[in-house]
C-alpha cells in the first residue's frame, strides 16, 4: 500500500547572501506577501520569514543576536560547561586526597 499524503522530506538547499538579500528586498517593497513570495521562488515561507528577521537584527531595526554574536555565545556556552566540570573533577580530587591525609 502506498503512503497515502505522505511527502517526502524536502532536500536541504544553501543560498547565496546575494539571493537571500534579493528575496528580503522583495519582501520589503511589499508589492507582495512573504507566502506569495516564497511560493514564486520555491522556497519555504519560514525560511523567507526567517531571513527577513535577521535581516532586521543585522539592520538594528529589530532586538536579537547577528550571526557571528550567536557563534560567540555558543562558544562562551561550550567553554563555561567545560571550566564547570573541571572545577567539579578538582572539587572530587580535592575530596578523594584530604579524605586519604586523615
Amino acid at each position: 500500500m502506498e503512503s497515502m499524503g505522505k511527502k517526502k522530506p524536502r532536500p536541504r538547499r544553501s543560498f547565496t547572501p546575494e539571493f537571500k538579500a534579493e528575496i528580503v528586498e522583495l519582501c520589503r517593497r511589499g508589492d507582495r506577501s512573504v507566502g506569495q513570495i516564497a511560493k514564486d521562488f520555491d522556497l519555504t515561507e519560514t525560511a523567507v520569514r526567517l531571513w527577513v528577521n535577521q535581516a532586521e537584527v543585522y539592520a538594528g531595526e529589530r532586538d536579537g543576536l547577528t550571526s557571528s554574536e550567536r557563534e560567540e555565545l555558543a562558544a562562551l556556552r561550550r567553554e563555561n560547561r567545560r571550566l564547570r566540570e573541571d572545577v567539579d573533577i578538582l572539587k572530587r580530587a580535592t575530596a578523594f586526597f584530604a579524605k586519604e591525609t586523615r
